[in-house]
């Protein structure tokens, strides 16, 4: 089948090698090059680079909506077009392209986690399964009949990367079953009454609030891994959370507060956050301009001690 590409991220590259292996991709539509990392250099996507590995044409619109897209991606003589995390929404003139319409790959089971940030909105909401939903894509964000849908279980110390990058492979399989039975598929209306979103995360999301439940503290930073990072103010400075347990308190102290895990600790012992329920046990840290490190080799190097105090981040 001759299919047209839509994709930007490392997630898209899965579904964009299944194509390449077994249909014909015509072109590939990609986000512009962007500043990227420090010196802010301009880089190309992960798949305009793995399109012009495959000699493929490569289009980066600006903005979808200007005049004279839809006929210029109709040169390129698409019978389907597949979108995965393209970053832009599709206008009905360019959905509406190719004979047999778009296709979106999307990481969720809709109609819940609609938007930019499913795989981040699931973990740190706490759910314990995701999945893959294909759809007929129409006007709206992610409201289109559904095609195939696969759940897989969301680990319980697995972060927003691991899963990523299962969810894609996952992805890529069902977007071939998709084609291939595309003639025989039934349309599935979703239902919005259902419906949850998923709006692209900001810096702010991952900002931990201690008089929280501890629980809910590591679902936000598994969920905020590897972007933005779950972060905290420390007496020395800003720490981003990489990773992180929950823990029964043991005896219950003002969140925030830096305490030993058990009360009878010796000094020098491991030391925990308080928090509105339970204990927060960070595993891995990384300080402001530095690398990511232990807890207990930030605590010695920062010398806190068991009564300090962290807070959320301020702007």
């Amino acid at each position: 089948m001759r299919v047209l590409f839509y994709g930007t991220p490392a997630f898209a590259l899965p579904t964009l090698e299944a194509l390449l292996a077994h249909h014909r991709v015509v072109g590939v539509v990609t986000q512009p090059d962007r500043p990227a990392g420090r010196g802010r250099p301009v880089v190309a996507s992960p798949v305009k680079r793995r399109a012009l590995e495959a000699g493929l044409p490569v289009l980066q619109p600006p903005r979808l909506r200007d005049p004279g897209w839809p006929e210029r991606l109709a040169e390129l003589g698409a019978e389907v077009a597949v979108v995965v995390a393209f970053g832009q929404i599709l206008p009905k003139a360019v959905l509406d392209v190719p004979a047999r319409g778009s296709i979106n790959v999307h990481a969720s089971l809709l109609p819940r986690y609609r938007g930019a940030a499913p795989i981040a909105w699931a973990i740190i909401r706490g759910e314990t399964e995701t999945g893959v939903t294909t759809f007929q894509m129409d006007a709206g964000m992610d409201t289109g009949d559904m095609l195939l849908r696969e759940s897989t279980p969301i680990g319980p110390e697995e972060t927003a990367g691991e899963l990523s990058e299962r969810l894609a492979g996952l992805g890529a399989r069902l977007l071939l079953r998709t084609l291939e039975e595309i003639d025989t598929l039934p349309r599935i209306p979703q239902d919005g009454t259902q419906a949850t979103l998923a709006p692209r995360l900001k810096k702010e999301d991952g900002w931990l609030r201690p008089a929280e439940p501890a629980r809910d503290l590591v679902n936000r930073v598994r969920g905020c891994n590897p972007w933005p990072g779950a972060a905290l103010q420390t007496p020395v400075g800003r720490v981003l959370i990489w990773r992180a347990r929950a823990l029964p308190d043991p005896a219950p102290a003002v969140p925030g507060t830096l305490v030993p895990l058990s009360p009878d600790a010796r000094p020098g012992a491991p030391l925990a956050i308080a928090t509105g329920s339970g204990l927060l046990l960070p595993v891995e840290v990384q300080p402001e301009n530095r690398k990511t490190m232990p807890w207990a080799d930030f605590l010695r190097g920062a010398r806190l001690h068991a009564g300090a105090r962290v807070t959320e981040p301020g702007p």
